[in-house]
């Protein structure tokens, strides 16, 4: 009898073990599936702002909140699963389902969002400044008082009045927490990365080379044209002769807040400092920021003896140089006989 009531016990508490190990197998499978099925409690996208220190159990409680995450205890069962991980501070974007454990290792790696600015090359500083507006988050004449302060660029070129030249055009990844001080040190700080791998000679004058690289960069966007350009500057320069460069001109009413799109007389007339119509040799700074191309173009100038230049009529961006007067102005008169309908004026 004492036999078969052992082997019931027996029984039973196998009986037992197993449907807890069930219990227990089903309950682990649950967690497994609720921390790897993607999940979207949110209409459209979710921000999510952690700061340096912040424990794992806010961090939690705010991507559940958020909508990131179904319930907060998710992220706390992955961290005990991954107890070594480091949370980085930063702000996260969510837009699309994700699983709690996806979400952890993004914090992990420190996915933070990022905004994206885009300057390209000859943008100047008001065009930049538009592009700061754009991200809804800085100032740009809040840039636009920073670029008037030449102090990050001063060690590298000490003739520089402003950062005008060197805020170098590329892709900027920026957080919401970026400041105006903080892009214009990524920027020039590109400048400075660009210049080293051109390997310009030690002894020569920084700010002399920007300002004419700009002044390349937007007289053309044909980059194989560039060095020609260059040597009709270097030319001119040589001999004394006023650059007659456009976009000076230009600058110099955007300067003077009355440039509307189009060179008038009295632009060309201007006693603007800028203006290279009325004042010879280079202009006091970069009216731009010039790209690697325009820059080693003012670097490596082509040898030649032009000393005019204007656009050609077929529309390709590309120009006709010439080395005389008479050759040039027969060039403008191709140039206005090739177009039918009325162009800016051709440059000198």
């Amino acid at each position: 009898m004492k036999r078969r009531r052992r082997g019931r016990w027996i029984v039973r508490f196998v009986l037992a073990a197993v449907a807890l190990a069930v219990v227990a197998l089903l309950a682990a499978g649950g967690v497994a599936w609720s921390l790897l099925t993607p999940y979207q409690g949110f209409a459209d996208s979710a921000f999510v702002e952690i700061d340096k220190g912040t424990g794992t159990r806010i961090i939690a409680s705010e991507l559940a909140d958020a909508g990131a995450l179904r319930f907060s205890w998710q992220l706390l069962a992955v961290r005990l699963l991954r107890p070594s991980a480091k949370l980085q501070a930063g702000e996260y974007r969510f837009s699309q389902p994700d699983s709690a454990w996806h979400v952890f290792d993004r914090i992990a790696r420190g996915d933070v969002f990022y905004y994206e600015l885009t300057i390209p090359e000859g943008s100047n500083v008001f065009d930049i400044a538009a592009e700061v507006d754009r991200l809804g988050f800085l100032s740009g004449s809040d840039f636009l008082n920073a670029a008037h302060n030449p102090a990050l660029i001063r060690d590298l070129a000490p003739a520089a009045s402003t950062l005008e030249g060197y805020l170098f055009p590329s892709s900027y990844h920026i957080t919401r927490h970026a400041g105006i001080q903080q892009l214009c040190r990524m920027m020039t700080g590109e400048f400075r990365r660009q210049w080293r791998l051109l390997d310009p000679p030690a002894d020569i004058e920084v700010s002399r080379v920007v300002t004419l690289a700009s002044m390349v960069e937007k007289e053309t966007a044909v980059a194989g044209e560039r060095p020609e350009v260059a040597s009709v500057y270097y030319n001119r320069l040589n001999l004394g002769m006023a650059l007659d460069c456009d976009p000076t001109t230009i600058y110099a009413s955007l300067l003077e807040g009355r440039y509307r799109g189009v060179i008038h007389r009295s632009d060309l007339a201007s006693a603007n400092a800028y203006n290279t119509y009325t004042h010879t040799g280079l202009p006091p700074g970069p009216i731009a920021n010039p790209g690697v191309a325009a820059l080693n173009a003012a670097l490596h100038p082509a040898n030649t003896n032009f000393l005019y230049f204007v656009a050609k009529p077929d529309g390709s961006g590309s120009h006709q140089f010439s080395a005389d007067l008479a050759a040039h102005n027969r060039a403008v008169e191709q140039y206005r006989r090739g177009r039918s309908h009325p162009q800016p004026r051709p440059h000198r």
